[in-house]
């Protein structure tokens, strides 16, 4: 098996463009600045509800895609498809294309694109099945984003979208890892996409799920209560070690481990009690690695307000670190949000050595779960990162990644 390392690294969201820009918004670590109005005209939100969001918008994107490019894909598909440039860019590619067209493509989405599956779904029932615009439909689908990058980044080998809600940016980034490792490609670019519109905004609000306090600033609250809802795409550039030195790859981080795992208890839903289960899945992943649990020095927990999921998370790490210190827990979704992938850029980051301000939005430690996410005190580099997230319905996903 090779070794695979992280080349390159794109981002968008609400934090602006590139990896300078997410890391200036984790050291900052205040989404207040970033936080935008989500339309609320079309009557879909409750009376007093939540009315923020971290949106990306596509407006900002003309560097990464020209008009014509553009005009044919969906907010998801520009998003992706920008990410995917950008880490080319950051790998060393100046045409912003695959070295090797045999290059896989693996994305990760929890709601796909939205808007146009809307779009759609009002001409079949406002105008009727013969007005159903094929544009639309093409557009509509989960793995368009995948194909848009595919296509215009001339990654022409296995292509994947992977739809397992919280825990499929880490399972995307896995399913890469696994293929260039396997020499099934010989680089993967594999990351994750949503955006957020006003239904899907208010459809979650409407499910208690969206952080809200009456009459101040909406603000997320890792374990403890109440998530900030995002949109936006981050994508990574996997290669082999031999190939990135052959060309003068630069490596941003290595990937030493990747896993999944169920938790059965899960309902259909929510979060389930499976976090025995789930620590000695993931104890088991590390040891299979070569990897001690005393080892990792560094946690990067998709810990985003949600109250069952963070409760899970927590336990969990508590089974996998029942015999060790807990290593300093960081939480980036309190800046970053939930879905759009600022989560997967912000562990590459953390591996990288950049530095992260206290948790956002943290206020109060429950003593049932004894996970007090970072305060924002002094750090030394860490050499082994443990990024995790769990997703409702008992999917579960976890990274190593180990310093550059």
């Amino acid at each position: 098996m090779s070794e695979v390392l992280v080349t390159g690294l794109g981002t968008v969201g609400a934090y602006g463009c590139g990896g300078d820009s997410l890391r200036r918004a984790l050291a900052a670590a205040d989404p207040a600045p970033l936080l935008a109005a989500v339309d609320r005209s079309a009557g879909y939100h409750r009376a007093g509800g939540a009315r923020s969001a971290l949106l990306a918008g596509t407006g900002h994107l003309a560097a990464w895609l020209a008009p014509g490019e553009a005009r044919r894909m969906s907010p998801p598909s520009k998003l992706a498809v920008a990410a995917a440039r950008m880490a080319l860019d950051c790998a060393g590619f100046a045409d912003r294309r695959c070295g090797d067209e045999a290059a896989s493509v693996v994305v990760a989405t929890a709601f796909g694109p939205s808007s146009y599956s809307e779009a759609l779904l009002r001409q079949i029932l406002f105008e009727g099945p013969e007005a159903t615009s094929p544009f639309l439909f093409t557009e509509s689908v989960a793995n368009a984003p995948a194909a848009q990058i595919a296509i215009l980044c001339r990654a022409r080998g296995p292509s994947v979208t992977v739809c397992q809600r919280e825990a499929g940016v880490l399972l995307a980034v896995g399913q890469g890892a696994a293929d260039v490792a396997a020499g099934r490609a010989p680089a993967a670019l594999a990351g994750a996409v949503d955006e957020m519109t006003p239904l899907l905004h208010a459809l979650l609000d409407r499910f208690a799920a969206l952080a809200h306090v009456a009459d101040t600033v909406d603000i997320a609250r890792p374990f403890d209560r109440g998530f900030l809802a995002a949109e936006g795409a981050t994508v990574l550039f996997l290669e082999d070690a031999e190939s990135a030195a052959a060309r003068g790859g630069r490596a941003l981080a290595r990937v030493l481990a990747w896993g999944s795992a169920f938790d059965p208890t899960a309902p259909q839903a929510g979060w389930g009690t499976g976090q025995a289960c789930l620590g000695r899945a993931i104890v088991r992943g590390l040891t299979r690695a070569g990897i001690a649990v005393g080892d990792v020095d560094r946690v990067v927990a998709g810990a985003s307000g949600a109250r069952g999921g963070d409760r899970l998370e927590a336990l969990t790490l508590r089974e996998v670190f029942a015999h060790h210190p807990l290593p300093p827990v960081l939480a980036p979704k309190g800046t970053v949000g939930e879905y759009g992938g600022g989560f997967l850029g912000a562990a590459v980051l953390a591996a990288a050595g950049s530095r992260f301000g206290p948790t956002a939005g943290f206020a109060e430690e429950d003593p049932d779960l004894g996970v007090a996410p970072y305060d924002g005190s002094p750090l030394p580099r860490p050499s082994t990162v443990l990024a995790t997230s769990f997703a409702a319905g008992g999917a579960a996903s976890w990274l190593v990644l180990g310093a550059p």
